[in-house]
């Protein structure tokens, strides 16, 4: 019970940071959400896979956030450099 509560709540969540992420103001903020979101999505794979007792979608979730963090980190090289301006 506690856990479906809390994986409604991280979907609430997640939309506020959808939001967030369309409506930033700056390229890093919209990066900021896009790593924010990122992360709910990896916290709701693994609340999952211990709600459904399947050990299979935790490694899903560490896959997923190795995948994360190399993008955030990627894209944040990319703007740093001048993007598509050089």
């Amino acid at each position: 019970m506690l856990i479906r509560a809390t994986m409604g709540l991280l979907i609430l969540a997640m939309i506020a940071v959808l939001v967030k992420m369309l409506k930033g103001p700056t390229i890093w903020d919209r990066l900021m959400s896009l790593n924010l979101f990122s992360v709910k999505i990896t916290l709701l794979i693994s609340l999952y896979g211990v709600y459904t007792d399947n050990s299979m979608l935790l490694d899903v979730a560490i896959s997923y956030a190795v995948i994360g963090f190399l993008t955030i980190t990627l894209l944040s090289r990319f703007i740093l450099r001048g993007g598509r301006q050089k």
